[in-house]
């Protein structure tokens, strides 16, 4: 590493200094600066990471300087001596439209959390650790990459950077309330003032960027909705009504909250089945705000859209969503309830008085959305016995095809996009298929591309984390695997990962426990030996929706597991630049019988595919993880054996029951102890001496 000075001076280089420099390095044959606007740098040698101190760039590197000049123009005549750009859209939403990726245009970074900001001499980047190594493949030396994710780092640099009393320009659509707060607590007292720009600066330079898609929304099969919209508007109409607040109102922000409450999908955000859309719900109205001409006739009929009665949806201008709301506000006694996690600064702005707001986490409709119903668990379940056969040809095939040479990263993600589209219901990928093999997947959410993507080998682990959008439900799923001889270390983190994996699924806890007082046991085996994971250990699932379905999952501030509710289980473990592991299920929430309490839980898990054996390490398990890996195995392969059947799927049936044959033979203990083995080794070195 340089020493400090050396490498802020390399990173500091303005617009105008690091195009000079790139000319004339160019004239010597080192790197071109004959790139189009926005188009990545050629590439200069085998690193994969930039240099700045010898002006080097990556193939992968976006050219940002002409788009960074255009954004500084539009900052002037505002005042503005900074400029803030979240990597979210006005929904807040964790996957965004290439049209709302604001911070990949004007820099190049493209992973999913981060925050630019601009001045008009600097530009600047903060993301954590999982993307600084794509950040750095990927960002041109007008771009400084701090390695912080915090609104503390950005606030502390700020207050360094921008004199008092100057303005710092943002987006209200793109900074939620809490964010909003954060920000403001550290700079007002410094006399930094932040500055609400509606309109986005970004979006005012981005002359190519995309319009919104022209698909139509559509409605869900009657097949595969258990509740009609009609039934969940007075499910949320009740809550209101119940609320010893008395709003009388709720604003919904979040895109799967429109999508679940009308039973309705649209195709506007890669991967999510969503559109985007606000629904303002009151006791006797409904005002819902889309993009109106892509709203079908049969929908309008489904809607009863053209009346105005308390079960008739008014389909508004997605655009007048904050008219609307300053309109509502004007009446006399009313109070609107909305979610703080998804609600922008820009709608939230509007509520006042404060006695006009009324604040929750989340809304009622994420916290109802989150325990599934009867029809829609089955449902969800049977999309995973489908996911399971798709993952399982492409193990199979895997094994087939590895050790001839002739796969890669990007061929096996491919391979299993395309058996999933052979399947029933199948609407694509939940996500961007994480396939990687080696040092590649110490990244935990790196994507293959045709820059990056390795020949896949019989001598590196491999990782691959994909799912699947079916009508009935979303999938997600975790495996690892070596096809050829992993050493012990391999096999001990595996182990210890799989460890905490059965030892979160097979434990009971009283209902409306948080997963974030659970999530602890899928990092015990880990922290035993001083091992650990960056990343979370779960989330939601839901049926046919956002891959991550908040508000469940491990963390702080997701709600209570209670019965019904889905989430992934996926400890790992990564190892720099040399392997990673997770290993992630998703599993239902369920009762469970003890011997003196009522109303305790557990986990069942609904994925459906083995684990890599020859991974597994048995002498480190207790017999309680040997038992519950067995008893998954048979039910592996009581559900997928009579799948595989029907399908004549005859070699995937003989690989699954190759692959979940028990650890533990029938009335045998089910684990042999260390000094056990020793001694059996002694015994047999002592026989074979007398003998």
């Amino acid at each position: 590493m340089l020493p400090l000075p050396v490498a802020a001076a390399c990173y500091s280089l303005l617009d105008g200094q690091m195009t000079q420099e790139s000319n004339s390095r160019a004239a010597q044959g080192q790197v071109s600066p004959a790139t189009t606007e926005g188009e990545i740098y050629p590439a200069a040698g085998s690193a994969r990471e930039r240099n700045c101190c010898t002006s080097y760039l990556p193939p992968t590197a976006v050219n940002s300087t002409l788009r960074l000049q255009a954004l500084r123009s539009t900052m002037v005549p505002l005042n503005i001596s900074a400029y803030i750009i979240p990597a979210t859209d006005a929904h807040l939403s964790e996957y965004i439209a290439v049209r709302d990726a604001r911070v990949r245009w004007i820099s190049g970074f493209s992973g999913s959390a981060g925050t630019a900001v601009v001045t008009q001499t600097q530009a600047l980047l903060w993301t954590d650790s999982r993307y600084w190594i794509q950040a750095e493949r990927e960002m041109d030396c007008n771009w400084e990459l701090v390695r912080d994710s915090s609104i503390s780092s950005i606030t502390n640099w700020l207050i360094t950077n921008i004199p008092e009393g100057e303005e710092i320009g943002f987006d209200p659509f793109l900074f939620s309330i809490e964010t909003f707060k954060a920000y403001d607590v550290s700079l007002a007292p410094g006399n930094r003032i932040l500055k609400s720009l509606p309109d986005n600066l970004v979006d005012k330079v981005w002359t190519d960027r995309d319009p919104v898609p022209p698909d139509n929304i559509f409605r869900l099969p009657d097949s595969m909705v258990e509740r009609t919209w009609q039934m969940k508007v007075e499910q949320i109409r009740q809550q209101i009504r119940d609320n010893p607040y008395k709003p009388t109102a709720v604003l919904l922000s979040a895109l799967d909250e429109t999508a679940w409450l009308f039973n309705l999908r649209g195709n506007d955000i890669p991967y999510n089945p969503f559109f985007y859309s606000y629904t303002l719900l009151t006791l006797d109205q409904i005002w819902l705000f889309v993009h109106t001409e892509r709203v079908p006739e049969e929908l309008k009929l489904h809607l009863n859209s053209d009346c105005f009665l308390e079960n008739c949806v008014q389909l508004l201008a997605y655009d007048s969503v904050r008219t609307y709301i300053e309109t509502y506000l004007t009446k006399p006694k009313v109070k609107v309830w909305i979610g703080t996690e998804y609600t922008t600064r820009a709608l939230s702005e509007l509520i006042t008085p404060e006695e006009k707001v009324l604040t929750s986490d989340y809304s009622p409709v994420l916290t109802t959305k989150a325990v599934k119903g009867e029809k829609e668990r089955r449902i969800l379940k049977d999309a995973h016995i489908r996911d399971a056969v798709a993952v399982m040809k492409l193990l199979i095939w895997l094994e087939n095809t590895v050790p001839k040479g002739t796969e890669t990263e990007l061929t096996a993600a491919r391979y299993v996009n395309e058996r999933r589209s052979e399947q029933e219901y199948s609407k694509g990928p939940s996500f961007e298929t994480i396939s990687a093999s080696g040092p590649n997947a110490a990244l935990a959410h790196y994507s293959p591309t045709n820059e990056t993507s390795r020949k896949l080998s019989v001598d590196e682990m491999y990782l691959v984390d994909s799912g699947g959008q079916y009508l009935d439900g979303t999938t997600d799923i975790t495996r690892t695997v070596h096809w050829g001889t992993p050493t012990d270390f391999q096999k001990e983190a595996f182990t210890r990962v799989l460890m905490g994996n059965i030892e979160i699924s097979r434990t009971i806890f009283p209902a409306k426990t948080r997963g974030v007082y659970m999530e602890m046991l899928g990092r015990r085996a880990l922290w035993e030996v001083g091992l650990n994971y960056g990343h979370g250990t779960g989330h939601g699932v839901g049926n046919y929706f956002g891959v991550h379905e908040w508000p469940v999952g491990f963390q702080s501030n997701n709600i209570p597991f209670d019965e019904g509710m889905f989430t992934s289980i996926e400890p790992g473990y990564y190892k720099e630049n040399e392997f990673g592991i997770r290993i992630e299920d998703v599993a239902v929430v369920v009762p469970v019988t003890t011997k003196y309490g009522n109303n305790y839980m557990t986990f069942e898990i609904v994925s459906l595919v083995p684990y890599d054996r020859k991974l597994i390490d048995t002498s480190i398990m207790s017999p309680q993880q040997l038992q519950w890996l067995d008893e998954y195995y048979r039910k592996i392969r009581a559900i997928m054996g009579p799948v595989l059947d029907r399908q004549s799927l005859k070699q995937e049936k003989e690989w699954m029951m190759r692959n979940t044959e028990p650890f533990v033979s029938a009335g045998a203990p089910a684990t042999v102890s260390s000094l056990t083995v020793t001694l059996l080794v002694l015994c047999r070195a002592l026989f074979q001496y007398l003998s």
